[in-house]
């Protein structure tokens, strides 16, 4: 068997996997974008007890394996009743494990928004959410924009990882269909074409966009 003929039989598979595979990343960013950014406020914000627990979860989520932490909450908390199916710990595994990395993309934006315009802003009489809201997330946004890519190009890939607690992604259809059809490496590689597929327009974007950052700069 060919490997056009073998990717006619398993395309329809391989295909539904691959659209889980991108509900279960896209999940897990938007997971750790909003917490992310709590995170960052939270390091931020003056508040001394939120800064120190913030920083604590940003180095014990970046200083251990996602895998690991996948490990945790798929098998470890079912130990003392916290149950979740395998697709919903893999996006919340991914999404804290997504969220300590981005919550240090956002602290870095929002300090490159300069503190005069915040003082100036707050000086006309704007509170503190309305200068957030309106001065400095914007101005941020901008310089995280082209990181937050990487991060979801990272964070694409790195869901294969959930295939070991059996989420239903492109990774584990693929040792499916391997052990099915005893052609290891031809769907290993029609899997890697398909990640590459899948990764590489989010590539494209994050030059584009750090292109345009390099023009303004």
């Amino acid at each position: 068997m060919g490997v056009l003929d073998l990717w006619e039989m398993i395309r329809p598979e391989l295909l539904t996997a691959a659209l889980a595979t991108l509900q279960l990343a896209l999940g897990a960013l938007l997971l750790g974008l909003v917490l992310g950014l709590l995170l960052a406020l939270a390091r931020l914000g003056g508040n001394p007890l939120l800064g120190r627990l913030a920083g604590i979860y940003i180095e014990i989520f970046r200083g251990t394996p996602a895998l690991l932490q996948l490990f945790i909450i798929y098998f470890g908390l079912a130990a003392i009743g916290v149950t979740f199916s395998s697709f919903q710990a893999a996006v919340i595994g991914l999404g804290l494990n997504a969220a300590a990395y981005l919550a240090e993309i956002y602290r870095a934006g929002l300090e490159a928004v300069p503190k005069g315009q915040t003082e100036a802003a707050q000086a006309i009489g704007m509170t503190r959410g309305q200068v957030l809201a309106w001065i400095v997330l914007p101005q941020a946004l901008r310089v995280v924009l082209a990181p937050i890519g990487n991060v979801a190009i990272s964070l694409l890939k790195d869901t294969s990882v959930a295939s070991l607690i059996a989420a239903p992604d492109l990774m584990l259809r693929a040792q499916d269909l391997s052990s099915q059809y005893f052609m290891p490496l031809e769907i290993y590689l029609i899997v890697g074409a398909m990640y590459f597929a899948l990764c590489f327009p989010l590539s494209l974007l994050v030059r584009r966009i750090e292109r345009a950052q390099e023009r303004r700069s």
